[in-house]
């Protein structure tokens, strides 16, 4: 019998990205369901329940979702967070959750840069700003998107430096990069901090008041990872007591109105979360989430498995 994949996106893939995933389908031989744009949650809720595979964007795959299915082996986030999935529920009832690592990745780093430039250029106010050239980037967390930002940043003339203690020091250093030997040391020697890091317990509210008060003067952060990883009264308590420091961020915070209210050009929010947002990333994604899916299938090939 066929299998059934579920592609379910509020936010839609672009129209390639669909007609290949569709084009992959048909070659295989299995059923290819588009939902896009559903209005309510009960729609994913409802729809999951007799298919064999889902792919998601950004959409909620909680413990509702993968109570409902019976059919349903395998889930992949298109991208490369996955805490919209829950994946304790999955892994109760055996169900496979997978990203798919590396693909947005530079398209993430090309949108830090973006508005790396656009901060450092006073939001192209008019009024004098700095290049990056001969400035320090510092990357915390030396994931994909890390790699491509030190790949970009040598390009402008920056020196490099990150932190991650899960990266070998080596894999850095072979890179151009210089590793730091703690997470301060970065803040403290860093003109922009670049933020990658995953939204998990032992992350999340990380980058707070006594790290970023570390930061030398005239520092800015980009955030192009999860609006958790930073503590939000603590940035406004340090923005508050230094004028000279900048937040840049594609994640906007809970308080992000008061923010801007109170900060002005000492910070900048993307209006939605734009890093994924280009064709390539979006094509990339979504046929790897498909090719990713049919390898399981045909190979029992897990090895982009995140609920291990």
């Amino acid at each position: 019998m066929e299998k059934k994949v579920l592609v379910a996106t509020v936010k839609p893939f672009a129209s390639q990205a669909v007609e290949e995933i569709k084009s992959i389908c048909s070659k295989k031989g299995y059923e290819l369901i588009l939902m896009e744009k559903y209005p309510e949650q009960n729609d994913l809720v409802k729809a999951v329940k007799n298919v064999d595979a889902l792919i998601v964007r950004s959409d909620k795959v909680t413990s509702e979702v993968i109570e409902n299915s019976v059919e349903l082996k395998v889930v992949v986030r298109a991208g490369a967070g996955y805490d919209n999935l829950d994946c304790d529920a999955a892994s109760r009832k055996n169900i496979i959750c997978m990203n798919t690592p590396g693909q947005n990745s530079n398209a993430v780093a090309e949108l830090a840069f973006g508005m790396m430039l656009y901060m450092a250029r006073s939001k192209f106010n008019g009024k004098s700003g700095s290049e990056l050239k001969g400035k320090t980037i510092g990357i915390h967390a030396y994931g994909n998107v890390g790699l491509n930002i030190a790949r970009i940043a040598k390009g402008f003339g920056m020196k490099v430096i990150a932190f991650d203690p899960y990266v070998d020091n080596a894999k850095m250093v072979a890179d151009g990069v210089i590793p730091v030997s703690n997470v301060e040391e970065l803040y403290q020697k860093s003109d922009y901090v670049s933020l990658h890091l995953p939204s998990i317990p032992a992350t999340q509210k990380f980058v707070n008041y006594k790290l970023i008060k570390t930061l030398k003067k005239d520092a800015t952060i980009i955030n192009t990872a999860r609006k958790e990883v930073v503590c939000e009264d603590s940035l406004i308590e340090i923005l508050t007591e230094r004028s000279d420091l900048k937040y840049a961020s594609d994640i906007a915070p809970v308080k992000a109105e008061e923010m801007v209210e109170k900060f002005g050009d000492q910070v900048y929010f993307t209006p939605k979360k734009m890093g994924a947002q280009t064709l390539e990333a979006n094509v990339n994604a979504g046929v790897a989430a498909i090719k990713q899916i049919i390898a399981y299938f045909e190979k029992g090939d897990t090895k982009f498995q995140v609920n291990k």
